[in-house]
């Protein structure tokens, strides 16, 4: 225990109780606890001993978190904060910093915890003589296949802070078009959760009224046969609420076991393909992603079948990945890249010209980079079209969705008059 005495701090100041693992000089690990001011303050303790710190977590708070911890979440590394990092780390390396020296700033200025812990990791490794795509390599949820790949060329050829921009921009543009999309979805999403309330709250509270009314007419009221309906699904909802909740998440997760197969993704990503609006802004979304991360790693110097095989693990789209595996058989056998686009469906023409364009002239990343461009403002383009013509069409669903509840249940009222007498 490195607890100091609490007379020694007349002050007063507010410490908390951290437990902590650490290396010596000697390898061994080391575990036990400290007081300190801050996480930051307990890492600076254990250095001046000579240790090495592998983890630093608050004890007084750990079962409080755990608490409130979301499953899944809580050890989630953002693409945002790995981009950040990655051109913070290529500044320092371009000002000759040691990767020792340049891991630690990573560490201190970190807002992501997980982060900060991965970071750690990587820095023990490479202090032990890792290669820091070694090291990187360990943490597969914070460092991607594609991700590995550059670091490791860019440390054959000596350009590792040109490789960390790069890697940077993709992850970039990469957040960048996801984010333009999410964005133009936001509106069209919150008007069908809306929908949805609507017309739920109307069958669970307004339509009981109704059925009421129509059940003191007694029973020589015969209800048409869409108000038989609504009066029908009113009373399931309402006393088998519990069953309907069930079944949906039920569905729910049969359906995410189905995309996580192989057959169950390579099935839902033809269909989405195959969509009447959607399917055209899903296949510029993956022909973009495709484009650019190609062209960097083509750029970055990494082989063709390794390139291959990256991109298709990134494509997002298991369709594109398909074919990406049988264009890699063809290509080890030494058969043009461009020439085996050309029998797949999924890559356009115009795709398939660039690219033979660039294997002529040696330019194959630049061809690649201008079909990026291309797919990146048509996918902008295709949102910007689709949301001006989603919003007027959700506010036509709301429309009619109420009004086709408000005329079943009105219906039975033309004959209240004649049923009465």
């Amino acid at each position: 225990d490195f607890s100091e005495p609490a007379e020694r701090h007349p002050t007063h100041v507010m410490t908390a109780t951290f437990k902590y693992k650490a290396k010596d000089a000697g390898g061994r690990t080391k575990s036990g606890k400290l007081d300190a001011a801050s996480e930051d303050a307990a890492i600076a303790s254990l250095r001046a001993q000579g240790l090495i710190p592998l983890s630093v977590d608050e004890a007084s708070a750990s079962g409080l978190q755990r608490e409130l911890s979301i499953p899944g979440l809580g050890n989630r590394i953002r693409q945002k904060d790995v981009a950040l990092m990655s051109r913070q780390f290529s500044t320092m390396v371009n000002a000759g910093l040691s990767l020792i020296r340049a891991l630690t700033v990573l560490i201190e200025q970190a807002d992501s915890p997980a982060l900060v812990a991965v970071l750690t990791e990587v820095r023990t490794d490479v202090e032990r003589g890792q290669s820091l795509s070694d090291a990187m390599a360990k943490h597969p949820k914070a460092f991607n296949r594609l991700y590995i790949a550059m670091i490791r060329a860019g440390e054959v050829g000596g350009v590792l802070d040109e490789t960390l921009n790069r890697v940077a921009d993709i992850l970039e543009a990469n957040l960048s078009l996801r984010s333009k999309i999410r964005s133009a979805m936001a509106y069209p999403a919150v008007v069908m959760v809306l929908i949805v309330l609507v017309t739920t709250a109307m069958i669970l509270f307004v339509v009981p009224v109704f059925e009421n009314l129509y059940a003191d007419l007694g029973e020589g009221a015969s209800l048409p046969l869409p108000t038989q309906l609504l009066v029908t699904l009113s009373r399931v909802l309402r006393s088998l609420w519990f069953v309907v909740i069930a079944l949906a998440a039920l569905g729910a997760w049969g359906f995410r076991r189905w995309i996580a197969t192989e057959n169950g993704r390579l099935s839902w990503d033809k269909l989405r393909l195959r969509l009447p609006v959607f399917g055209k802004l899903v296949h510029k979304t993956a022909l973009a992603r495709f484009s650019r991360t190609m062209a960097v790693l083509s750029r970055t110097g990494v082989p063709i079948l390794q390139a291959i095989d990256i991109v298709g693990e990134t494509s997002g789209n298991q369709v594109v990945s398909s074919a990406l595996a049988r264009i890699r058989v063809a290509v080890r056998e030494g058969e043009g890249l461009a020439t085996q686009l050309s029998r797949h469906d999924v890559f356009p023409p115009m795709v398939v010209q660039m690219l033979a364009v660039g294997e002529e002239t040696g330019a194959l990343d630049a061809m690649l980079n201008k079909v990026a461009d291309y797919y990146e403002r048509e996918v902008e383009d295709s949102v910007a079209a689709l949301t001006s013509l989603i919003e007027p069409l959700l506010i036509v669903v709301m429309g009619v969705s109420v009004g086709a509840i408000l005329i079943a249940l009105y219906l039975p009222i033309f004959n209240i008059a004649g049923l009465v007498n």
